[in-house]
């Protein structure tokens, strides 16, 4: 249940404080010493877009390889030295996993990471050089159930990859580093997987810019946050299909979901196709080299929300890039064979 905000007193939502401007940029300015103030770059020239100024965000050049990371330090800073030297575990598909084992290991503590067994075998081994201790589960649902088992029993503290306060907090210094950049932005894309990046980049973007409107998209094979919005309410995913494993959410959770109703302007979702053309699109035209999940703003853009922004000065955030040359070999030369 959430409460109004009055003055600078805290709304709650699910029993937690919602972060303020104040709160954002003072852990933004902690994360310092940890995380890239990455770069943004602007283009207004790119085939198909003519006449739309599109502002990249470069958080693929993030320590870790994605934006986990803010929410990663966020978490293990926030702890203290019993439950810092006790270690941390997490659920992930990789990304989260891999931010958490280097949070870890730059703060000096420990990480049991549980990743899903189709995790791919880059971020495994990524996870590994960051000193993790990795263990694989068959499913999500029992991935969840195991990190709780390890929480109960080791005494390690529980990161939750997109819920919670300290979560959205961390990847809110992410909304508000960029507005600290481009502030006169009219529209910025997120993906979503499991809403806590959106939740976090939203809140920060809208405190610093009202009038800035945010849209979510997802892959039609994992729709989570689409489906709760048409619900008005948390759900369960079953079978989940697409080639953005890092955003199949096995279900949304209270806390970034209400955030993401309150802030988003929208949500759309992209296919598969859509997201193997737009990581053809980043290669050939910024030369950058993306996992799925982050094509998935520009395939919003070239796609289901090219009319609506058509001409305005956009937002478009790259969030991460941990993928490996085989996979990405596969996805360009499939998007190559149908362009």
């Amino acid at each position: 249940m959430s409460t109004e905000q009055q003055g600078t007193a805290h709304t709650t939502i699910d029993g937690e404080p919602i972060p303020t401007l104040d709160e954002i940029a003072a852990q933004h300015f902690a994360l310092s010493p940890w995380v890239a103030r990455t770069p943004v770059f602007e283009r207004a020239d790119l085939p198909s877009l003519e006449g739309t100024h599109v502002n990249f965000k470069f958080e693929l050049l993030q320590a870790s390889g994605s934006f986990k990371a803010r929410g990663a330090f966020t978490h293990l800073l926030a702890l203290d030295e019993a439950r810092k030297n006790a270690g941390v575990t997490c659920v992930s598909a990789g990304n989260h996993a891999a931010a958490v084992a280097y949070a870890a290991m730059r703060l000096g503590s420990s990480a049991k990471v549980v990743m899903f067994h189709t995790a791919s075998p880059a971020r495994i081994a990524q996870c590994k050089q960051y000193r993790a201790e990795v263990v694989l589960a068959g499913s999500a649902s029992q991935a969840f159930d195991l990190v709780r088992r390890i929480e109960a029993e080791e005494g390690r503290f529980f990161i939750h990859p997109f819920n919670g306060y300290h979560t959205i907090l961390g990847t809110a210094t992410l909304g508000y580093e960029w507005a600290t950049q481009t502030p006169d932005l009219d529209a910025v894309i997120v993906p979503i997987g499991g809403g806590g990046l959106a939740a976090g980049m939203a809140t920060a973007l809208r405190l610093a810019n009202p009038r800035v409107r945010v849209y979510g998209v997802e892959p039609e094979g994992a729709d989570a946050m689409s489906r709760s919005f048409a619900a008005n309410h948390t759900i369960k995913m079953s079978a989940m299909q697409t080639i953005a494993d890092s955003l199949m959410a096995p279900h949304t959770e209270e806390y970034s979901y209400q955030l993401c109703r309150r802030h988003l302007e929208r949500i759309v979702t992209v296919s598969d196709d859509a997201l193997r053309a737009a990581m053809l699109f980043l290669f050939s035209h910024l030369k950058l080299s993306v996992e799925p999940a982050c094509a998935a703003p520009l395939a919003a853009l070239l796609g289901p929300l090219r009319e609506t922004l058509q001409g305005k000065r956009v937002g478009v955030l790259l969030s991460g890039t941990n993928t490996d040359p085989a996979t990405l070999g596969m996805h360009l030369a499939h998007a190559t064979l149908h362009h």
